[in-house]
């Protein structure tokens, strides 16, 4: 196990340059996740310090060694790739025993390794099948069974579960978390999914454009988003954006209606200005006709989901919505008043998107 740390790195294709200097410090035995929209350089990062891309500017280190020149076999990490990469002729005992073998490891503790490794990840029963023969969630336990017996000091994860339904889904990440809780390796996970982001990872880093927006616990990053950027792309369903302005203290949205001073506002944060005010869907509450510090809207779509109902309505030509637990009988076209919690509202700057 080892710490990975990442400064000032920059990747360049010619004369595009995909990596704009990006830091991270991945602590020893976390689980720190990669995540962004496609194209924001998360997988080329991953492919970097696996050394399947060569760093153009900056210093890879793997615990307390540079390695932007170090070959791949030589760095001690073990990926596991979106498509599985199985080799269909072998067994699942021969597939995960395959780098062992290059590597002249044992027969003795080769046997060991791949034993101990099938225990852990249920396929003792699935030794001598094919991957023709298993599952897409068996195939990816195969796959995670390759990386485990070489016993390496990171793992590397390019969005492996982005082949599976939405269930294998949901039960994958929970074993992999499961995994890295008994296992206690270094763990690197690429994903451009926010919820497995939010489920599995003890550090989320969120990229755009080949820039770090932002880095923190899950938690961190949903209640204090450094940017709008962070705000809009952590949660489901997103945050809600509303343009407003504050002044004297008071927010006013565009349809003039007044809603209090989120109470996260940072000192200045009340001077004059035109604003976007931010507030999660959840955090949006019911309320009586002509209450103060609330606004009122029109039911655009009602979606029941069964332990929650999602409201979507309109606010002066802006549709947002709310997420309630309680059963209310919304129609659409009817007019709901609706008052979000102060304390759980943001203010961000209209020009940069940063908090305020």
């Amino acid at each position: 196990m080892a710490r990975v740390s990442i400064r000032q790195i920059k990747k360049r294709f010619g004369e595009v340059e995909v990596l704009h200097g990006v830091s991270i410090e991945i602590p020893d035995s976390s689980f720190t996740v990669l995540v962004g929209p496609s194209g924001c350089g998360k997988s080329t990062l991953l492919r970097m310090v696996a050394g399947l891309e060569n760093v153009t500017e900056g210093e890879l280190l793997i615990g307390d060694k540079v390695v932007n020149k170090v070959p791949p076999k030589q760095r001690d990490i073990a990926m596991v790739f979106q498509n599985y990469a199985l080799y269909p002729h072998m067994t699942v005992r021969a597939n995960m025993a395959f780098s062992l073998e290059l590597a002249k490891t044992p027969k003795a503790m080769i046997d060991e390794r791949v034993d101990l490794a099938a225990g852990i990840l249920g396929l003792t029963p699935l030794l001598e099948r094919y991957p023709r023969q298993l599952s897409g969630g068996q195939r990816q336990r195969v796959a995670m069974g390759r990386a485990i017996v070489r016993k390496p000091q990171v793992f590397l994860f390019d969005e492996p579960l982005s082949n599976l339904d939405a269930k294998l889904r949901v039960q994958m990440r929970t074993e992999i978390k499961e995994l890295h809780q008994r296992l206690k390796t270094t763990s690197v996970y690429v994903t451009h999914d926010q919820i497995e982001a939010m489920t599995m990872a003890d550090q989320i880093v969120v990229m755009h454009d080949g820039l770090i927006e932002q880095t923190g616990s899950p938690l961190e990053l949903y209640d204090r988003p450094a940017n709008r950027f962070v705000a809009g792309f952590i949660g489901s369903p997103a945050m809600n954006f509303l343009k407003g302005s504050v002044e004297g203290g008071v927010v006013t949205l565009g349809d003039g209606s007044r809603v209090d001073m989120p109470t996260s506002a940072q000192p200045g944060g009340a001077a004059a200005r035109d604003i976007v005010y931010g507030i999660r869907p959840e955090h949006l509450d019911l309320c009586q006709t002509g209450d103060a510090g609330g606004f009122d809207a029109e039911v655009v779509v009602v979606e029941p989901t069964g332990s929650e109902t999602q409201v979507f309505v309109r606010l002066a030509g802006q549709e947002l919505v709310g997420v309630f637990r309680e059963r209310h009988e919304f129609k659409p076209g009817q007019r709901v008043r609706l008052r979000p919690r102060p304390e759980c509202a943001h203010l961000f700057d209209t020009t940069s998107g940063q908090r305020i």
